[in-house]
């Protein structure tokens, strides 16, 4: 097929106009905030148990794949977010905190559900690992939001901000790294209350904004 000049100059220019596109594109991605979400648990670890039988390893990713759909679909995609494990797999400590050291992340939160001998403990905490002033600042501001979403806007039980010892939070390079532990899956309203889909897609939303409002979207 033979091509006229025209037509060969608007192919070049299409051409041209494809390599900025992407280009600016790669460059758009790359300006935004890295978000690493970790499911705790999975595989064989199966974390918590309602007494129900549901596990805490599905709960807790059930949240976090909302979290993906909703950043990229309610939102636009404002936020580059990972999770950690895609899929009932166990993930080493260190692998879950490996991820976030390589992409350089600016956020990192591990989500997990509770347990207690005592069936009537509820509630939610967050914690926090003091690394650097400047991470343990970030850190509990980022833990005070979240906490003050889920009571305000679910009527989650606040059992506060504490400091603890876990490996990926102790390993954890993010600007701020948080634990959160959402709720008692031996509690009974609380399990039922995670283990309800609508719930969930809440949790997710609850935590998504807060996200936001860290970053200043």
């Amino acid at each position: 097929m033979m091509y006229t000049l025209n037509q060969i100059i608007v192919l070049l220019l299409c051409l041209v106009f494809f390599n900025i596109s992407y280009s600016q594109n790669e460059k758009d991605q790359e300006k935004k905030p890295i978000v690493i979400i970790d499911p705790g648990h999975g595989g064989k670890d199966p974390g918590a148990i309602t007494t129900q039988g549901i596990n805490e390893k599905d709960i807790v990713l059930a949240i976090a794949s909302k979290m993906v759909v909703l950043n990229d679909t309610l939102f636009d995609n404002p936020l580059r977010l990972f999770l950690t494990r895609y899929t009932d797999t166990l993930i080493a400590l260190r692998d879950r905190t490996l991820l976030a050291k390589t992409l350089k992340a600016d956020i990192f939160i591990s989500i997990h559900c509770n347990q207690a001998i005592n069936t009537t403990a509820a509630g939610t905490d967050v914690f926090i690992y003091l690394k650097s002033e400047a991470q343990a600042s970030a850190s509990t501001y980022l833990g005070l939001i979240v906490q003050k979403g889920l009571i305000d806007v679910l009527g989650i039980k606040n059992r506060g901000l504490k400091y603890g010892n876990f490996q990926v939070l102790r390993d954890n390079d993010s600007n701020a790294s948080i634990l959160l532990e959402l709720g008692f899956l031996t509690q009974s309203d609380e399990a039922i209350y995670l283990s309800n889909e609508e719930s969930q897609s809440a949790i997710a939303l609850v935590i998504l904004q807060a996200i936001f409002k860290m970053l200043g979207l």
